[in-house]
Order: structure tokens, then C-alpha cells, then sequence
């Protein structure tokens, strides 16, 4: 009889161990989206972009994210511009900071586009809108005060249009951008292409 129940302690004390081992190795990163053969994980306090080529996981490229901010509303979009397959990659910051005085709740939207083959990136653009809410004394004894609200917007709004091209739009301009397969960049939609080398 005492064997046996040392036989199940050890047989439990053993898938124990091996299911918390198990769990351990599993927090190498947190996987937020998949398309093709392309995932986003956090790792740590990064962003990583992976491209898997025939079995063998390569990082893309990494972002650090602040620790205070949360990651969300991650996106991995293929489409052609030029008949030039690119992707679209996407994904939102949320942070507030507080003071006394003072509370920031700022929404950072990050848009990059890129040829995967060869590893390039095309464009890069962060949007910020930052909601304000502020103690303002209205006197020199700071007797008297109000509570004022406003927003603070930085960067430009980020727009993939359909046949490719691309909108930054901010407060005071718009730009329509369209992607030049030589430079592997975006130019001003309307200005010459550069023509490839013979």
C-alpha cells in the first residue's frame, strides 16, 4: 500500500512539474495576428514582425513599446500597388499618464508598408491624438480653478486606398501618395516616375 501511494505522489509530483516547465516556455511571445506567411508577437516590450521562409522563422523588423502603453488592434493587410505585392502592417498604442494636475490619454495609430522579398520598408507614419483633461487655477492663490479639456493631435491620419495608392491627411493638408517600384518608395501622386536603369 505505501507504495503505491508513493508511486501517485511521484507520478504527480511529475506531471506538475512538467506542465509548469511547460507554461514557462510557452511566454516566449504573444502572438496577435497571422497572415500568409507573416505573424506580429510581442516580445517582451517589442513588437516583432516575423516572416516564415520554408519552415525557418526570420524577424521582419522590431518596435519597442513603452512598458505604460497597451498594444491592440493589430493588422497584417497584402495588396498590390503597381502590380508589386506589399503589405500593409498596422497596429495601435494606448497610454495614459497622470499627474496631479494633469491626465493624457494618448492613441497612437502606427501604419508601415512593406516589400517582404526584399526585406524593405516603403513608409512609416504615426498618428497621435492625445485627450487632455487639466486643472487650470485662475488665480495667483489658486483660490478659484476649472477643469479644461482639449486634444492634441500630431502626425497624419493614414489611409490605404484601393488601387494602392495612399492619403495622409492632417489638419491643415492632404496628400495622395502613390507607390514608384524603382525607388521602392511613395511619391507625390502626379510627379514622374523614375525610370529603371538600362
Amino acid at each position: 500500500m505505501k507504495k503505491i501511494i508513493l508511486l501517485i505522489t511521484l507520478a504527480l509530483c511529475t506531471s506538475i512539474g512538467y506542465s509548469q516547465k511547460k507554461k514557462s516556455t510557452s511566454k516566449a511571445g504573444t502572438v496577435l495576428t497571422k497572415t500568409d506567411n507573416l505573424s506580429a508577437e510581442i516580445v517582451k516590450n517589442e513588437f516583432h514582425l516575423y516572416v516564415d521562409e520554408g519552415g525557418k522563422k526570420e524577424v521582419l523588423f522590431t518596435r519597442p513599446i513603452d512598458s505604460k502603453r497597451k498594444l491592440s488592434e493589430c493588422k497584417i493587410t497584402g495588396f498590390k500597388a503597381k502590380e508589386t505585392p506589399l503589405y500593409y502592417i498596422s497596429w495601435t498604442e494606448k497610454g495614459t499618464t497622470k499627474t496631479d494636475l494633469k491626465a493624457e490619454d494618448a492613441t497612437s495609430v502606427v501604419s508601415e508598408i512593406w516589400e517582404v522579398p526584399t526585406k524593405t520598408q516603403v513608409i512609416a507614419n504615426t498618428q497621435t491624438t492625445t485627450h487632455i483633461v487639466e486643472k487650470v487655477f485662475l488665480d495667483k492663490l489658486k483660490n478659484a480653478s476649472e477643469t479644461q479639456e482639449r486634444n492634441r493631435r500630431e502626425g497624419s491620419e493614414f489611409k490605404l486606398l484601393p488601387n494602392g495608392d495612399i492619403l495622409l491627411k492632417n489638419k491643415s493638408q492632404e496628400s495622395k501618395q502613390t507607390y514608384d517600384p524603382v525607388t521602392k518608395k511613395y511619391i507625390a501622386a502626379g510627379a514622374p516616375a523614375k525610370k529603371k536603369k538600362k
